[in-house]
């Protein structure tokens, strides 16, 4: 290019030194964004140096996928270059971890063999924004925690139980991913959230607080128990019914041994397990050390009801 600035360029010389089509320089023109220097006699557009300058600089914003609207305004000064990049920057870092989303629903979908139902839920449930994300927790905690009193014992659960990321990571793991699906499927699953509900109020109402004082520690259940599931000892065995004599009072009749069984029965489930077992694959918690306390539960229930 001829660096005298007085020279002038038809649309079809500019073509020829940026590379650009023809008919690309003419919608530019046609647009606004490149406004003949002149014209010739035969009504030629021609730009100078300084519309080349322009024309490069139109390029290149719309290389970066900027719209036309925003190109105008860069050019007529509206905005800095700065500013559109630094908000370009922040869109195409949002689209990045969509895509690697998109990207980490596909593989579980290849790796569980899903159907096309299956991949289409997957995907709407993982493409979920953050704020949308945490609404389908808070509105399962809302409705099992409904009119709850808030001082009572346990109460501090619901908050806990609502405890989800802020996003996704960027990459999010195979496991994450299903972690999130699972638990969107689990929270609007009416049984379960009828189960939670059911534990919410058990455990602050007068009734479900004499029966758990009748009894041991959940530790104690547990250590007791998970040495037994772990033996592979019946819980209607005479060993069974020695074990569950360490933990539990000779003195409770077969029907308050029936009552505690039952109480214990209602706090007893592995979906809500699984709840905090996703929580904590999401939020990335330490696995909860020492034996998996549901089974251990599981056994004693039986147990204690072979000795009623």
């Amino acid at each position: 290019m001829n660096d005298d600035d007085d020279e002038l360029f038809t649309i079809g010389q500019l073509a020829k030194t940026t590379g650009l089509s023809t008919r690309t320089i003419r919608f530019y023109s046609d647009s606004g964004l490149l406004p003949p220097t002149t014209r010739s006699y035969g009504g030629y557009r021609l730009y100078d140096a300084v519309a080349v300058g322009r024309l490069e600089l139109v390029r290149t914003l719309r290389e970066l996928g900027l719209d036309l609207e925003t190109v105008a305004r860069v050019l007529a000064e509206q905005v800095t270059v700065t500013d559109v990049a630094r908000t370009h920057v922040s869109a195409l870092d949002a689209e990045i971890r969509t895509l690697r989303v998109r990207r980490a629903v596909l593989r579980a979908v290849v790796r569980r063999g899903g159907s096309t139902e299956e991949m289409k839920l997957m995907n709407d449930l993982a493409r979920l924004s953050a704020g949308e994300r945490q609404r389908v927790l808070d509105e399962f905690v809302a409705r099992a925690f409904e009119g709850a009193d808030p001082a009572a014992p346990g109460a501090g659960l619901a908050e806990a139980m609502r405890q989800l990321p802020a996003e996704l990571p960027d990459d999010p793991s195979d496991e994450q991913v299903d972690a999130w699906v699972e638990l969107a499927e689990l929270v609007q699953d009416k049984d379960f959230q009828h189960r939670v509900r059911q534990m919410v109020l058990a455990g602050q109402s007068e009734a479900g607080r004499e029966v758990q004082a009748q009894g041991p520690s959940a530790e104690q259940v547990i250590e007791a128990a998970a040495v037994a599931v772990e033996a592979g000892i019946a819980p209607d065995s005479v060993q069974a019914k020695e074990i569950i004599g360490r933990v539990v009072s000779a003195e409770l009749s077969a029907a308050e041994r029936v009552a505690l069984a039952d109480g214990w029965a209602v706090f007893t489930d592995r979906r809500v397990a699984r709840y905090w077992a996703l929580l904590g694959v999401l939020n990335g918690w330490p696995p909860r050390p020492g034996p998996d306390g549901v089974p251990a539960f599981e056994w004693a229930i039986a147990a204690l009801r072979a000795s009623s």
